[in-house]
Protein backbone atom coordinates (compact mmCIF):
# COMPACT_ATOMS: atom_id res chain seq x y z
CA UNK A 1 0.00 0.00 0.00
CA UNK A 2 1.51 3.28 -0.85
CA UNK A 3 1.47 6.52 0.88
CA UNK A 4 -0.23 8.71 -1.94
CA UNK A 5 -0.04 12.22 -0.18
CA UNK A 6 1.65 14.90 -1.94
CA UNK A 7 4.37 15.03 -0.11
CA UNK A 8 5.06 11.38 -0.06
CA UNK A 9 4.97 11.03 -3.93
CA UNK A 10 7.11 13.66 -4.62
CA UNK A 11 9.95 12.57 -2.41
CA UNK A 12 9.25 9.23 -3.89
CA UNK A 13 9.46 10.53 -7.67
CA UNK A 14 13.08 12.89 -6.62
CA UNK A 15 15.13 9.60 -5.68
CA UNK A 16 14.32 8.42 -9.36
CA UNK A 17 17.54 9.62 -10.98
CA UNK A 18 15.64 10.10 -14.32
CA UNK A 19 17.97 12.42 -16.18
CA UNK A 20 16.52 12.85 -19.56
CA UNK A 21 15.92 10.00 -21.62
CA UNK A 22 16.45 7.94 -18.40
CA UNK A 23 13.39 6.50 -17.27
CA UNK A 24 14.76 6.09 -13.92
CA UNK A 25 12.51 4.87 -11.93
CA UNK A 26 10.01 7.55 -12.11
CA UNK A 27 7.51 5.79 -14.61
CA UNK A 28 7.79 2.89 -13.11
CA UNK A 29 6.39 4.32 -9.70
CA UNK A 30 4.00 6.08 -10.80
CA UNK A 31 2.75 3.05 -12.77
CA UNK A 32 2.63 0.89 -9.88
CA UNK A 33 0.67 3.35 -7.49
CA UNK A 34 -2.09 3.99 -10.50
CA UNK A 35 -2.33 0.57 -10.81
CA UNK A 36 -3.25 0.01 -7.32
CA UNK A 37 -6.04 2.65 -7.53
CA UNK A 38 -7.85 0.97 -10.57
CA UNK A 39 -6.16 3.06 -13.17
CA UNK A 40 -5.55 1.33 -16.75
CA UNK A 41 -1.55 1.51 -17.29
CA UNK A 42 0.36 1.63 -20.51
CA UNK A 43 4.00 2.29 -20.97
CA UNK A 44 4.90 3.16 -24.48
CA UNK A 45 8.54 3.46 -25.83
CA UNK A 46 8.82 5.59 -28.47
CA UNK A 47 11.75 5.62 -31.33
CA UNK A 48 13.38 7.62 -33.62
CA UNK A 49 16.95 7.40 -35.61
CA UNK A 50 19.01 9.94 -34.53
CA UNK A 51 17.52 9.94 -31.03
CA UNK A 52 17.35 8.07 -28.10
CA UNK A 53 14.16 5.90 -27.23
CA UNK A 54 11.98 7.26 -24.74
CA UNK A 55 9.60 5.45 -22.32
CA UNK A 56 6.42 7.10 -21.76
CA UNK A 57 3.23 6.31 -19.36
CA UNK A 58 -0.85 6.59 -20.79
CA UNK A 59 -3.17 5.74 -17.75
CA UNK A 60 -6.68 5.96 -17.70
CA UNK A 61 -9.75 5.30 -14.69
CA UNK A 62 -13.21 5.15 -15.73
CA UNK A 63 -14.93 5.09 -19.33
CA UNK A 64 -17.47 7.82 -19.73
CA UNK A 65 -17.17 11.62 -20.50
CA UNK A 66 -16.22 13.87 -19.88
CA UNK A 67 -12.90 13.00 -19.71
CA UNK A 68 -10.01 15.43 -17.64
CA UNK A 69 -6.38 14.84 -18.53
CA UNK A 70 -3.56 15.80 -16.70
CA UNK A 71 -0.14 15.64 -18.05
CA UNK A 72 3.36 16.40 -17.09
CA UNK A 73 7.15 14.93 -17.58
CA UNK A 74 9.07 13.11 -14.84
CA UNK A 75 12.34 13.69 -16.78
CA UNK A 76 14.50 16.37 -15.39
CA UNK A 77 17.74 18.20 -16.77
CA UNK A 78 21.15 17.22 -15.02
CA UNK A 79 22.06 18.39 -11.34
CA UNK A 80 25.34 20.00 -12.87
CA UNK A 81 28.15 19.57 -10.09
CA UNK A 82 26.24 17.63 -7.05
CA UNK A 83 29.24 18.93 -4.65
CA UNK A 84 27.56 22.26 -5.02
CA UNK A 85 24.38 21.18 -3.89
CA UNK A 86 22.79 21.71 -0.12
CA UNK A 87 21.48 17.97 -0.36
CA UNK A 88 22.16 15.30 -2.55
CA UNK A 89 20.08 16.47 -5.99
CA UNK A 90 18.01 12.83 -6.18
CA UNK A 91 17.76 12.91 -2.22
CA UNK A 92 14.46 14.05 -1.80
CA UNK A 93 15.63 15.60 1.78
CA UNK A 94 13.34 18.35 3.64
CA UNK A 95 14.85 20.95 5.06
CA UNK A 96 13.43 24.05 6.61
CA UNK A 97 9.95 23.44 5.25
CA UNK A 98 11.23 22.35 2.10
CA UNK A 99 11.73 19.46 -0.42
CA UNK A 100 15.45 19.41 -2.19
CA UNK A 101 15.83 17.81 -5.27
CA UNK A 102 16.07 17.84 -9.32
CA UNK A 103 12.56 17.87 -10.80
CA UNK A 104 11.03 19.23 -6.71
CA UNK A 105 9.28 21.78 -9.18
CA UNK A 106 10.10 21.22 -13.01
CA UNK A 107 8.03 19.06 -12.33
CA UNK A 108 7.74 15.90 -10.56
CA UNK A 109 6.26 17.78 -7.73
CA UNK A 110 3.04 18.85 -9.73
CA UNK A 111 2.78 15.73 -10.81
CA UNK A 112 2.68 13.98 -7.27
CA UNK A 113 -0.06 16.73 -6.49
CA UNK A 114 -2.17 15.45 -9.51
CA UNK A 115 -1.76 11.76 -8.40
CA UNK A 116 -2.66 12.72 -4.89
CA UNK A 117 -5.42 15.00 -5.35
CA UNK A 118 -6.51 12.16 -8.47
CA UNK A 119 -6.64 9.02 -5.92
CA UNK A 120 -8.25 11.05 -2.78
CA UNK A 121 -10.85 12.14 -5.80
CA UNK A 122 -11.44 8.40 -6.82
CA UNK A 123 -11.64 6.88 -3.39
CA UNK A 124 -14.24 9.01 -2.01
CA UNK A 125 -16.26 9.05 -5.28
CA UNK A 126 -15.13 5.81 -7.15
CA UNK A 127 -18.38 5.72 -9.67
CA UNK A 128 -17.98 9.35 -10.05
CA UNK A 129 -19.26 8.52 -14.16
CA UNK A 130 -16.26 10.31 -16.02
CA UNK A 131 -12.85 9.25 -16.59
CA UNK A 132 -9.53 10.87 -15.56
CA UNK A 133 -6.06 10.22 -17.31
CA UNK A 134 -2.53 10.76 -17.01
CA UNK A 135 0.27 11.61 -19.97
CA UNK A 136 3.26 11.52 -18.76
CA UNK A 137 6.62 11.20 -20.77
CA UNK A 138 10.43 11.17 -20.38
CA UNK A 139 11.38 13.74 -23.30
CA UNK A 140 10.23 17.54 -22.39
CA UNK A 141 13.47 18.85 -21.41
CA UNK A 142 14.90 16.91 -24.48
CA UNK A 143 14.33 16.93 -27.74
CA UNK A 144 10.68 16.59 -27.40
CA UNK A 145 10.51 14.15 -30.24
CA UNK A 146 9.84 10.71 -28.91
CA UNK A 147 7.13 11.81 -25.83
CA UNK A 148 4.34 13.62 -25.75
CA UNK A 149 3.72 14.13 -29.74
CA UNK A 150 4.01 10.51 -30.07
CA UNK A 151 2.23 9.53 -26.79
CA UNK A 152 -0.47 11.79 -28.24
CA UNK A 153 -0.96 9.70 -31.61
CA UNK A 154 -0.71 6.58 -30.00
CA UNK A 155 -3.81 7.53 -27.86
CA UNK A 156 -5.87 8.79 -30.84
CA UNK A 157 -5.03 5.77 -32.69
CA UNK A 158 -6.35 3.83 -29.36
CA UNK A 159 -9.81 5.55 -30.13
CA UNK A 160 -8.76 7.70 -26.67
CA UNK A 161 -10.77 11.65 -27.07
CA UNK A 162 -9.73 14.02 -24.76
CA UNK A 163 -12.00 17.00 -23.04
CA UNK A 164 -9.70 18.90 -21.40
CA UNK A 165 -6.12 19.25 -20.11
CA UNK A 166 -4.42 20.50 -16.48
CA UNK A 167 -0.47 20.22 -17.52
CA UNK A 168 1.14 21.05 -14.51
CA UNK A 169 4.30 22.88 -15.18
CA UNK A 170 5.52 25.44 -12.94
CA UNK A 171 3.58 28.51 -13.91
CA UNK A 172 3.88 30.48 -10.78
CA UNK A 173 6.51 33.20 -10.57
CA UNK A 174 6.22 34.78 -7.13
CA UNK A 175 3.65 32.58 -4.98
CA UNK A 176 1.06 29.70 -5.73
CA UNK A 177 -1.74 31.40 -6.72
CA UNK A 178 0.15 33.58 -9.35
CA UNK A 179 -0.72 33.04 -12.74
CA UNK A 180 -2.05 30.57 -15.06
CA UNK A 181 -0.76 29.81 -18.47
CA UNK A 182 -3.96 29.90 -21.26
CA UNK A 183 -1.67 29.86 -24.42
CA UNK A 184 1.92 29.97 -25.58
CA UNK A 185 3.88 32.04 -27.77
CA UNK A 186 5.31 30.25 -31.06
CA UNK A 187 8.86 30.08 -31.48
CA UNK A 188 11.21 30.85 -35.01
CA UNK A 189 14.51 30.37 -35.47
CA UNK A 190 16.22 32.23 -38.74
CA UNK A 191 20.05 32.03 -40.16
CA UNK A 192 21.20 35.17 -42.75
CA UNK A 193 24.44 34.85 -44.55
CA UNK A 194 25.85 37.09 -46.28
CA UNK A 195 28.56 36.33 -48.38
CA UNK A 196 31.43 39.09 -49.62
CA UNK A 197 34.87 38.56 -50.97
CA UNK A 198 37.92 38.12 -48.85
CA UNK A 199 40.90 40.24 -48.88
CA UNK A 200 43.59 42.47 -47.46
CA UNK A 201 42.54 45.09 -45.04
CA UNK A 202 44.76 47.50 -46.86
CA UNK A 203 43.40 46.86 -50.74
CA UNK A 204 40.01 47.16 -49.57
CA UNK A 205 38.66 47.73 -53.27
CA UNK A 206 40.29 44.70 -54.83
CA UNK A 207 37.70 42.76 -51.14
CA UNK A 208 34.21 42.76 -50.45
CA UNK A 209 33.57 43.53 -46.76
CA UNK A 210 30.18 41.29 -45.88
CA UNK A 211 29.67 42.94 -42.28
CA UNK A 212 28.28 46.05 -43.34
CA UNK A 213 25.67 44.45 -45.29
CA UNK A 214 24.79 42.19 -42.46
CA UNK A 215 24.59 44.75 -40.09
CA UNK A 216 22.08 46.56 -42.86
CA UNK A 217 20.02 42.98 -43.02
CA UNK A 218 20.20 42.73 -39.23
CA UNK A 219 18.82 46.81 -38.67
CA UNK A 220 16.02 45.62 -41.09
CA UNK A 221 15.10 42.94 -38.96
CA UNK A 222 14.74 44.94 -35.48
CA UNK A 223 13.67 48.21 -37.29
CA UNK A 224 10.19 48.23 -36.73
CA UNK A 225 8.21 46.01 -34.11
CA UNK A 226 6.65 43.02 -35.64
CA UNK A 227 3.57 43.94 -33.94
CA UNK A 228 2.05 45.49 -31.10
CA UNK A 229 0.29 42.62 -29.34
CA UNK A 230 -3.02 40.95 -29.32
CA UNK A 231 -5.71 41.06 -26.64
CA UNK A 232 -4.11 38.38 -25.05
CA UNK A 233 -0.36 38.05 -25.95
CA UNK A 234 2.24 40.94 -25.86
CA UNK A 235 4.00 41.90 -28.59
CA UNK A 236 5.78 39.67 -30.99
CA UNK A 237 9.87 40.08 -30.09
CA UNK A 238 12.91 39.40 -32.47
CA UNK A 239 16.03 39.13 -30.61
CA UNK A 240 19.39 38.57 -32.48
CA UNK A 241 21.10 36.00 -30.66
CA UNK A 242 24.78 35.45 -32.45
CA UNK A 243 26.22 37.50 -35.03
CA UNK A 244 29.74 35.62 -36.25
CA UNK A 245 32.21 35.91 -38.94
CA UNK A 246 35.15 33.37 -37.65
CA UNK A 247 38.05 35.87 -38.56
CA UNK A 248 40.83 35.35 -36.44
CA UNK A 249 43.41 37.96 -38.54
CA UNK A 250 42.99 41.72 -38.13
CA UNK A 251 44.45 42.19 -41.27
CA UNK A 252 41.84 40.18 -43.09
CA UNK A 253 38.47 41.34 -44.45
CA UNK A 254 36.50 38.20 -44.57
CA UNK A 255 34.48 35.98 -46.91
CA UNK A 256 31.00 35.93 -45.40
CA UNK A 257 29.17 37.18 -41.79
CA UNK A 258 26.27 34.96 -40.55
CA UNK A 259 23.81 36.51 -37.70
CA UNK A 260 20.88 33.60 -35.95
CA UNK A 261 17.79 35.13 -34.45
CA UNK A 262 14.85 33.80 -32.26
CA UNK A 263 11.06 35.28 -32.81
CA UNK A 264 8.56 34.55 -29.86
CA UNK A 265 5.78 35.23 -31.39
CA UNK A 266 2.05 35.84 -30.77
CA UNK A 267 -1.67 34.57 -32.23
CA UNK A 268 -1.21 37.13 -35.03
CA UNK A 269 0.95 35.13 -37.17
CA UNK A 270 1.70 31.84 -38.34
CA UNK A 271 5.52 30.32 -38.57
CA UNK A 272 4.68 30.87 -42.96
CA UNK A 273 3.25 34.65 -42.40
CA UNK A 274 6.27 35.33 -40.40
CA UNK A 275 8.58 33.65 -42.65
CA UNK A 276 6.77 35.39 -45.09
CA UNK A 277 7.87 38.95 -43.29
CA UNK A 278 11.33 38.24 -42.62
CA UNK A 279 12.22 37.82 -46.35
CA UNK A 280 10.08 40.87 -47.40
CA UNK A 281 12.24 43.25 -44.98
CA UNK A 282 15.54 41.23 -45.98
CA UNK A 283 14.63 41.81 -49.34
CA UNK A 284 14.01 44.96 -49.13
CA UNK A 285 16.83 46.45 -47.21
CA UNK A 286 19.14 44.09 -49.47
CA UNK A 287 17.89 45.85 -53.06
CA UNK A 288 20.31 44.69 -56.08
CA UNK A 289 23.35 45.08 -53.52
CA UNK A 290 24.13 42.44 -50.71
CA UNK A 291 24.30 38.42 -51.39
CA UNK A 292 23.08 36.77 -48.76
CA UNK A 293 21.04 33.41 -47.99
CA UNK A 294 17.98 32.56 -45.58
CA UNK A 295 17.36 29.75 -43.73
CA UNK A 296 14.24 29.12 -41.70
CA UNK A 297 14.69 25.89 -39.26
CA UNK A 298 11.40 23.96 -38.86
CA UNK A 299 9.28 24.56 -35.47
CA UNK A 300 6.57 22.86 -34.31
CA UNK A 301 6.63 25.76 -31.47
CA UNK A 302 2.82 27.59 -32.59
CA UNK A 303 1.22 30.18 -31.07
CA UNK A 304 -2.16 29.06 -29.44
CA UNK A 305 -5.00 30.66 -27.20
CA UNK A 306 -6.99 28.31 -24.97
CA UNK A 307 -10.21 31.12 -24.79
CA UNK A 308 -10.57 31.60 -21.38
CA UNK A 309 -14.32 29.42 -20.42
CA UNK A 310 -16.05 27.03 -18.13
CA UNK A 311 -12.37 25.20 -17.66
CA UNK A 312 -10.22 27.73 -16.84
CA UNK A 313 -12.98 29.47 -14.79
CA UNK A 314 -12.88 26.29 -12.62
CA UNK A 315 -9.23 26.61 -11.93
CA UNK A 316 -8.96 30.38 -11.23
CA UNK A 317 -12.21 29.44 -8.78
CA UNK A 318 -10.04 26.60 -7.21
CA UNK A 319 -7.01 28.29 -6.81
CA UNK A 320 -8.45 31.89 -5.48
CA UNK A 321 -10.75 29.99 -2.93
CA UNK A 322 -7.59 27.89 -1.78
CA UNK A 323 -5.09 30.39 -1.68
CA UNK A 324 -7.02 33.81 -1.36
CA UNK A 325 -5.08 35.25 -4.93
CA UNK A 326 -7.34 35.75 -8.16
CA UNK A 327 -4.79 34.56 -10.64
CA UNK A 328 -3.31 36.41 -13.78
CA UNK A 329 -4.35 34.54 -17.15
CA UNK A 330 -1.06 34.57 -19.06
CA UNK A 331 1.05 33.77 -22.51
CA UNK A 332 4.04 34.72 -20.92
CA UNK A 333 7.46 32.40 -21.06
CA UNK A 334 8.70 29.67 -23.28
CA UNK A 335 7.14 26.71 -25.09
CA UNK A 336 5.88 23.73 -23.22
CA UNK A 337 4.18 20.91 -24.04
CA UNK A 338 0.54 22.35 -24.03
CA UNK A 339 1.83 23.43 -27.70
CA UNK A 340 1.35 19.41 -28.81
CA UNK A 341 -1.70 19.11 -26.17
CA UNK A 342 -3.62 21.53 -27.77
CA UNK A 343 -4.12 19.87 -30.40
CA UNK A 344 -6.41 17.58 -29.32
CA UNK A 345 -8.36 19.53 -26.71
CA UNK A 346 -8.47 22.77 -24.35
CA UNK A 347 -5.36 22.70 -22.51
CA UNK A 348 -4.47 25.03 -19.40
CA UNK A 349 -1.19 25.09 -17.57
CA UNK A 350 -0.97 25.37 -13.71
CA UNK A 351 1.73 24.29 -11.18
CA UNK A 352 4.64 25.15 -8.62
CA UNK A 353 6.29 28.46 -8.33
CA UNK A 354 8.98 28.71 -11.07
CA UNK A 355 12.13 30.57 -8.95
CA UNK A 356 14.32 27.79 -8.69
CA UNK A 357 13.77 25.34 -11.74
CA UNK A 358 16.67 23.84 -13.15
CA UNK A 359 19.08 26.00 -10.75
CA UNK A 360 21.38 24.44 -7.86
CA UNK A 361 19.27 23.61 -4.57
CA UNK A 362 15.82 23.23 -6.90
CA UNK A 363 13.55 23.28 -3.87
CA UNK A 364 9.35 23.49 -3.16
CA UNK A 365 7.89 24.20 -0.03
CA UNK A 366 6.40 21.75 1.65
CA UNK A 367 2.92 23.22 2.26
CA UNK A 368 2.89 24.29 -1.94
CA UNK A 369 2.78 20.69 -2.42
CA UNK A 370 -0.43 20.09 -0.37
CA UNK A 371 -2.27 23.32 -1.68
CA UNK A 372 -1.56 22.85 -4.96
CA UNK A 373 -3.10 19.32 -4.36
CA UNK A 374 -5.92 20.96 -2.78
CA UNK A 375 -6.45 23.31 -5.98
CA UNK A 376 -6.29 19.97 -8.28
CA UNK A 377 -8.72 18.30 -6.20
CA UNK A 378 -11.19 21.24 -6.02
CA UNK A 379 -11.03 21.57 -9.77
CA UNK A 380 -12.13 17.75 -10.07
CA UNK A 381 -14.99 18.56 -7.67
CA UNK A 382 -16.31 21.38 -10.01
CA UNK A 383 -15.41 19.21 -13.18
CA UNK A 384 -16.92 16.21 -12.09
CA UNK A 385 -20.39 17.47 -10.18
CA UNK A 386 -22.03 15.04 -7.74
Amino acid sequence: MFDTSPLSLAQSLLRCPSVTPAEGGALALIESVLREAGFEVHRPIFSEPGTPDVENLYARYGSGKPYLLFAGHTDVVPPGDASRWRHDPFGGVIDGGELHGRGAVDMKGGVACMMAAALAFIRERPDFGGSIGFLITGDEEGPAINGTVKLLEWAKARGERFDACILGEPTNPNQLGDMIKIGRRGSLTGHVVVEGKQGHVAYPHLADNPIPSLLRLVSALIGKPLDHGTEHFDASNLEITTVDVGNPAANVIPASARATFNIRFNDRWTPESLEAEIADRLREAAGNHVRYTLTMEPTNAVAFLTEPNDFVGFIAKAIEAETGIKPKLSTTGGTSDARFIVRDCPVVEFGLVGQTMHQIDERVAVADLDRLASIYRKVLDAYFPS
